[in-house]
């Protein structure tokens, strides 16, 4: 990328393609807009499709745009969603602390990850709801258990209060980029990522 141009729109070292993935209602777009925009909506409309935000992280002194794609949940747009795995360099599983059937289900998000998207794709698990202590239905160690046995990045989030929201895309983005100095291709465009 060039330099800043007159529009006011600033270089970036690398952009990188990110897509949040896992079930309805877990707070997906939630985190969404609490990492772009600072925000938290109480009320939110079903995820039609995908929305779409950016924005940019500082790593290592290197400008990051991160470019993020938020998946619909629902396993009617299944197929919006497989064509979304395609040239990501990161991804967000995320499930909600207090309902464990979105915990049951991460296998098969996992599954689907690993037939659509790049084998080199940064996985970050999220458990979303932390702020609902009193609701808990995963304990903080499953869910690190369960990263673990898959080689994922873990985190626990309140798109509510925004703790580690953060911590959780800007994490991702460092595995990235620790890819990429241990020798990632980044020329090869369905690993998400454009210099």
């Amino acid at each position: 990328a060039g330099p800043a141009t007159s529009s006011g729109a600033m270089s970036y070292s690398f952009l990188f393609k990110y897509i949040i993935i896992g079930d309805t209602g877990v707070g997906k777009s939630c985190l969404l807009l609490q990492f772009t925009d600072k925000r938290f909506q109480h009320v939110h409309d079903l995820t039609i499709g995908v929305e779409f935000g950016s924005r940019m992280v500082s790593i290592d002194d290197k400008q990051i745009k991160l470019q993020i794609w938020d998946t619909a949940g629902q396993e009617s747009f299944r197929s919006i969603t497989r064509s979304y795995y395609r040239g990501a360099a990161g991804a967000l599983l995320v499930y909600d602390v207090t309902r464990r059937d979105t915990f049951e289900h991460l296998a098969s998000w996992l599954e689907d990850a690993k037939q659509h998207a790049n084998p080199n794709m940064t996985i970050m698990l999220v458990g979303n709801k932390a702020d609902l202590e009193h609701r808990r239905a995963v304990t903080k160690e499953e869910g690190a258990a369960f990263a673990e046995e898959h080689g994922l990045l873990f985190l626990e989030t309140s798109a509510k209060t925004s703790a580690n929201v953060e911590e959780a895309f800007i994490a991702a983005a460092g595995k990235i980029c620790e890819k990429i100095d241990g020798g990632l291709d980044v020329s090869n465009e369905s690993y998400g990522i454009k210099a």
